[in-house]
């Protein structure tokens, strides 16, 4: 059943994954949030607003934003309290204090994560934008990530090129790559997923709305680990609602990466 809120509008399939978004930030304290894509980025705001003030934002370019501006906000309009210059991401970077939301072309059930090519690497079907630095990031900090189109085409059994590390290639690295290595939360347009399970494979941790766990299954190319106790994806407070329609996003920029 989709949710009503107190205005009577209902909570929209854009909106609950804002707020599955948002809880991968829940607890995380003073670090350096990274969102990338519309969806990651109200989620990563909405919890700065809420209930982790200490998130750190950047203004994707070179500073440190203070508070968590609308996400339509020009670059002349971001109030910037500190240099956050690209090198130093870096500093940020080996320290473990980031936890960075990437997104994935594919994704498999240990966690790594493919933005590179599909197909084989050497002679591609598909180019895609490159590993970039998803190994580092991967192997260094927290990762999450956003799949906006959850299909058998982007959930599958083996990704066609690792860029972002699973569980499986890291504990096989050695110590140098698992000392840091944490796949938090997969979120999609469909559920939640974390690799809490015994064999650090992918696990259901909540369906959103609307959604039926049969529906998730069919959309996946590998055996998903399904607790008997799997709930649906909290629905929004009034107050976080509020705040994403009115400030955050009044636009709706949200509902292009998720249709209603």
């Amino acid at each position: 059943m989709t949710p009503l809120r107190p205005n009577g509008q209902p909570c929209t399939r854009a909106e609950s994954c804002v707020i599955a978004c948002a809880d991968t930030w829940r607890g995380a304290g003073e670090i350096m949030a990274s969102p990338f894509g519309t969806i990651p980025s109200l989620g990563a705001r909405l919890a700065k607003s809420t209930f982790a003030p200490d998130l750190v934002l950047t203004d994707g370019e070179a500073a440190l934003m203070v508070g968590a501006p609308p996400i339509t906000t020009g670059p002349a309009d971001v109030v910037r309290e500190a240099a956050m210059p690209y090198r130093s991401v870096f500093d940020v970077v080996w320290s473990g204090r980031r936890h960075i939301m990437m997104m994935a072309s594919q994704i498999d059930r240990s966690g790594n994560q493919n933005i590179s090519a599909i197909g084989d690497h050497r002679h591609p079907d598909v180019q895609l934008i490159g590993v970039r630095g998803a190994p580092g990031n991967s192997v260094n900090h927290p990762t999450s990530y956003w799949v906006p189109d959850h299909s058998v085409r982007s959930f599958v059994e083996h990704v066609d090129v690792v860029s972002g590390v699973g569980y499986a290639r890291a504990a096989a690295a050695g110590a140098g790559a698992t000392r840091f290595h944490d796949v938090r939360r997969v979120v999609s347009n469909l559920g939640v997923f974390d690799f809490d399970t015994p064999d650090r494979s992918m696990r259901v941790r909540s369906y959103h709305p609307g959604v039926s766990v049969d529906e998730i299954v069919r959309a996946t190319s590998f055996t998903l680990s399904i607790p008997d106790d799997v709930q649906e994806t909290r629905a929004p407070t009034a107050a976080e609602l509020q705040l994403l329609r009115t400030v955050l996003d009044p636009g709706s920029l949200r509902d292009r990466d998720v249709k209603r």
